[in-house]
């Protein structure tokens, strides 16, 4: 082949995309702007793969055929635009991989619940003993998995940033879990941008595909009137009955063949409604692909959850500790602050992403005994609750965070670390917000 490959960023995704184009016989070269992890750099060292880091070189676009880039650089990043204008092709790394993926795709995006659902649907087709992988915006990174081999079933969770780099790649079978206000400051402010993002995905898809999207989701309802959509949808709800799953007393019925599924809420392995929502999205991509209903009914009833999503940590004299990190936006802890059934201390904060929180006053006048900001800029925080919540207290650190709710905690209440914003700030990621609030209570 011998044509050139420029893999933008290299992180996860792009040294994945770099494995799998050196594995396909492409001359590559990798560039990133910031330092390279040394682990990384060893495993392009291994493979004879070229790179530069800490920045990029002027010439780097000569004689480039294609650009591979990293999810979180935007479009309008300036070697990108500088590509656009030479006529230089680019792309993401999930539609580099699925050049070189045959088997069948279940696509998951959403604003909220993505990662549970997609690793639920993963449980249910491991469950059935399929050969079946998990990649994209969770684990390994689809190109660096399809470099070792292919699956006959690929789950893949998409982020708004994955689906903006796909071009022809379409799943097949699409799920859209809801859409809320996340990521503004990466759409111009715009939710109908980000709504635009999230729906390209289903409208990629042809005739003979399925989109699985969910009929209680306002935004989503509302946007979807505006797409063009070949593929077949199927909706679940909660709250509609004319759907392919649905609520009916405390049941939840899958109706999607003559071999339907009927089973209690109380038996789901997680609780509260969104979970609901997630099983009913995973179940009916399961019945699609004619999984058999045995193994979906042991895995809505067995899986574990995620970490960081919800997670329990200790009871401490009396005051229940949740890790619920992965809230990075204003919908998902309002989901948090909806099923909680104690008197809650809230942990919130980190890197604003064009937040409104009008929407949790309700809940938070309701639920909520004090609030703990964990960032460095609260302004937005103490703007939208110093009226509502009499107690507010600004930390520094998981440390310090945690110490100060266990003070303010009585027995019988819970300390929920529910942020509503990114970890940039204070952090690397969600993981390690999570993992130094765990290690604070265990601590005590």
């Amino acid at each position: 082949m011998n044509k050139k490959v420029l893999i933008l960023g290299g992180g996860e995704s792009g040294c994945g995309a770099a494995v799998l184009a050196k594995k396909k016989g492409w001359n590559v070269m990798l560039s990133d702007a910031k330092a390279i992890a040394p682990a990384r750099k060893a495993l392009l060292d291994n493979l004879g793969i070229s790179y530069e880091e800490n920045g990029h070189s002027k010439d780097l676009l000569n004689d480039c055929d294609l650009i591979i880039k990293s999810p979180g650089i935007p479009e309008t990043a300036p070697l990108i635009k500088e590509a656009i204008s030479k006529n230089i092709s680019w792309e993401d790394e999930i539609e580099f991989a699925a050049r070189y993926a045959s088997g069948k795709t279940i696509g998951i995006t959403g604003s909220n619940g993505k990662t549970t659902t997609t690793l639920w649907t993963y449980d249910i087709f491991k469950r059935a003993g399929l050969d079946v992988g998990l990649a994209g915006n969770v684990g390994k990174s689809w190109a660096a998995q399809l470099a070792e081999g292919d699956k006959d079933y690929w789950v893949l969770e998409l982020s708004s940033f994955q689906i903006d780099g796909l071009r022809k790649f379409a799943p097949d079978v699409a799920v859209l879990c809801n859409i809320t206000d996340d990521h503004l400051d990466r759409y111009q402010y715009k939710v109908e941008n980000y709504a635009k993002s999230k729906l390209s995905l289903l409208e990629k898809q042809k005739a003979g595909q399925f989109a699985i999207i969910n009929a209680d989701d306002a935004l989503t309802q509302k946007y979807l009137d505006r797409a063009l959509i070949s593929s077949t949808i199927f909706e679940f709800s909660v709250e509609k009955q004319n759907t392919a799953a649905k609520l009916n007393a405390d049941n939840i019925e899958f109706h999607l063949t003559t071999n339907s599924l009927i089973m209690s809420i109380h038996d789901l392995a997680l609780h509260g409604k969104h979970n609901v929502q997630n099983a009913m999205a995973a179940g009916i991509a399961a019945n699609l692909l004619n999984i058999r209903k045995e193994a979906v009914r042991e895995s809505l009833q067995q899986f574990e959850g995620i970490p960081h999503r919800l997670e329990f940590v200790a009871s401490v004299h009396g005051i229940e500790f949740i890790n619920d990190s992965k809230a990075t936006n204003v919908n998902s802890t309002w989901w948090a602050l909806e099923s909680a059934d104690k008197p809650v201390i809230w942990i919130v904060g980190g890197v604003d992403k064009g937040n409104d929180y009008s929407s949790l006053v309700p809940l938070v006048q309701e639920k909520v005994k004090s609030i703990i900001c964990l960032g460095k800029e609260n302004h937005k925080i103490l703007e939208a609750f110093s009226g509502v919540i009499p107690t507010i207290v600004e930390t520094a650190s998981a440390k310090q965070a945690v110490e100060t709710a266990y003070q303010l905690g009585k027995k019988g209440e819970c300390v929920l670390l529910s942020p509503a914003c990114a970890s940039f700030d204070l952090f690397e990621n969600y993981e390690d917000r999570g993992n130094q609030f765990k290690e604070a209570v265990r601590s005590l």
